[in-house]
């Protein structure tokens, strides 16, 4: 079995393969302080919810953006003897054509893969986590840069953190865009606008890939994935494709398989 694991600022999302399928996900709380003891013992009872072991584990493919997460993964793996695959800038096989290439998010080299092979290019990934990230594959397969923007849920946590009397909200879209109460104005304000800025931002990033490609915008394939892809609003946002939640994870199956020799990416999965 492999185990596929994405470790962002806020969650770590583990996924594990049987065959080249998907079989699983599970979700948990990213503690950057936590011991690679605490870290075996989380990996190990996420497994258990679902009558699996890190016994069961024959290999690890990771992108991470946390380092001290990272480290201790490292340390688990190598405690437990099983190989584990890095996504970084020299393991993921993508060309990648930015001016710093060893500054690219592990998780966003792992998302232009998946969306490289699995929908076509050119191709557009927006990634709706603690950041908002657009990630650009060429025509040719290369990955070309890409976008960021600040989070929703940050966006949120800012206006409540830094403001004497706006509340904590609850992520749901509104009935209008004039809201009549506080709560209705900063849902308006967040989902609307959030809406908006995705919206906007990946019509220009679609122009800007189809006219280096030679395309009409339409032939971008355009995917939204992140912990938030899910939400009921975000089937509003125009000129998407496809959403699917789970591309880093089958992302990082691709990438053991090519890299590491293991089992294809089943199709059916999109």
């Amino acid at each position: 079995m492999l185990l596929a694991i994405d470790v962002g600022n806020s969650n770590i999302t583990m996924g594990w393969f049987r065959n080249g399928s998907l079989v699983g996900t599970r979700r948990a709380v990213t503690n950057p302080r936590a011991s690679s003891d605490e870290l075996e013992a989380l990996l190990d009872g996420l497994l258990r919810l679902d009558d699996h072991s890190f016994a069961d584990v024959s290999a690890i493919a990771c992108a991470s953006v946390v380092p001290a997460v990272t480290a201790g993964l490292e340390a688990v793996a190598a405690r437990r003897e099983r190989p584990l695959l890095l996504a970084t800038v020299g393991t993921v096989p993508l060309p990648v054509r930015v001016d710093r290439p060893g500054e690219v998010g592990a998780d966003r080299l792992v998302n232009a893969l998946a969306a490289a092979r699995l929908y076509g290019t050119p191709a557009v990934v927006a990634d709706f986590g603690t950041a908002t990230t657009f990630d650009c594959v060429a025509a040719d397969g290369a990955y070309v840069g890409g976008a960021i923007a600040p989070g929703l849920e940050l966006g949120l946590e800012a206006l409540a953190a830094r403001t004497a009397k706006l509340p904590r909200i609850e992520l749901r879209a509104p009935d209008r865009a004039i809201g009549r109460d506080t709560v209705s104005a900063m849902q308006a304000g967040t989902i609307f606008g959030y809406q908006a800025l995705a919206t906007g931002l990946l019509a220009r990033i679609r122009r800007e890939l189809a006219d280096a490609a030679g395309v009409d915008a339409a032939a971008v394939h355009t995917i939204l994935t992140g912990g938030l892809s899910s939400a009921p609003w975000a089937a509003a946002i125009e000129g998407v494709d496809v959403i699917d939640p789970d591309l880093t994870l089958k992302g990082l199956g691709i990438l053991h398989a090519e890299v590491s020799g293991g089992e294809p990416l089943a199709l059916g999965l999109g």
